[in-house]
């Protein structure tokens, strides 16, 4: 027995029992174990190579400075700018790409019109947008805004175009057989339908709405995160990076799973599996 445990139950038959990592602990105890080896090993290359703290730090350093600029206030401070961007242009892009995506998904037509549009949208790189926005809205939050709605929006959008068109062409049928008006149809069987599709949408967009202030905030910005990258290259401070990038990080995996805790909550009437 490598993989399972086998234990009696009371009628005498026998259960299957996961192993230890098969359990939740067992898997964060592994994902502790990874994180461990790979900073053992992080420190280990920059020991044995003898690189400098500019080039690239120990974790101890990284860390020093995390605590360091944290106590001083100064990584919270660009941390709120950062988070109102990602906030904003997610729930812009997000209410953009659901609407568009919900008449796109009624009308052939419409889609058949607006496909090109946008896929040029989504073909521009993000970064060559924001000097351009720079120029129209200024050098407030509001371009940053701007560009993490627009790389925020295609997943809902696509996700929505999915959703409410995948439908089980027999419940269309039973639908009509039984005469339900289009209205109906669309708030008893599409939504619905739809629903799942449109929350996992929703989990990648507020990934990538980091992404969005960040690159925002290269251009043109002298607060938030994405602004402290750059200042930070200006002055070689490394060890402060690298603290921004676990900012980042953590922002991104809080993020996703207040979204996953949402859904679980919305859907809390209907088990959604998963693969993690």
């Amino acid at each position: 027995m490598t993989a399972l445990d086998i234990t009696p139950n009371e009628a005498g038959d026998t259960i299957d029992q996961p192993a230890w990592y098969g359990t939740k602990a067992g898997q964060v105890l592994l994902t502790l174990v990874v994180l461990a080896a790979v900073l053992a090993a992080w420190w280990l290359y920059v020991r044995l190579m003898a690189l400098s703290p500019l080039v690239l730090p120990t974790p101890y350093q990284v860390w020093e400075s995390l605590v360091e600029n944290t106590a001083s206030g100064l990584l919270p401070m660009h941390l709120w700018v950062t988070l109102c961007e990602i906030i904003l242009g997610f729930m812009l892009g997000s209410a953009i790409g659901i609407a568009l995506g919900t008449i796109t998904a009624q009308s052939p037509l419409v889609r058949a019109i607006l496909s090109p549009y946008i896929l040029a949208s989504q073909a521009m790189p993000k970064l060559a947008l924001a000097p351009i926005m720079v120029i129209w809205l200024g050098f407030g939050i509001a371009p940053k805004v701007v560009i993490t709605a627009l790389i925020c929006f295609f997943p809902l959008l696509e996700n929505t175009i999915i959703g409410l068109t995948s439908v089980n062409p027999y419940q269309l049928e039973l639908f009509s057989v039984l005469t339900a008006s289009r209205r109906q149809t669309f708030f008893k069987l599409q939504i619905p339908n739809a629903l799942p599709v449109i929350f996992a949408g929703l989990r990648v967009a507020i990934t990538l709405a980091v992404v969005g202030a960040v690159v925002g905030e290269y251009v043109g910005a002298n607060r938030g995160l994405g602004a402290l990258i750059i200042a930070t290259q200006g002055n070689f401070d490394t060890p402060l990076m690298f603290a921004v990038f676990v900012y980042l990080t953590v922002i991104g995996i809080v993020l996703y799973k207040i979204m996953e805790l949402m859904e679980s909550l919305f859907f809390s009437w209907r088990h959604i599996k998963r693969g993690d």
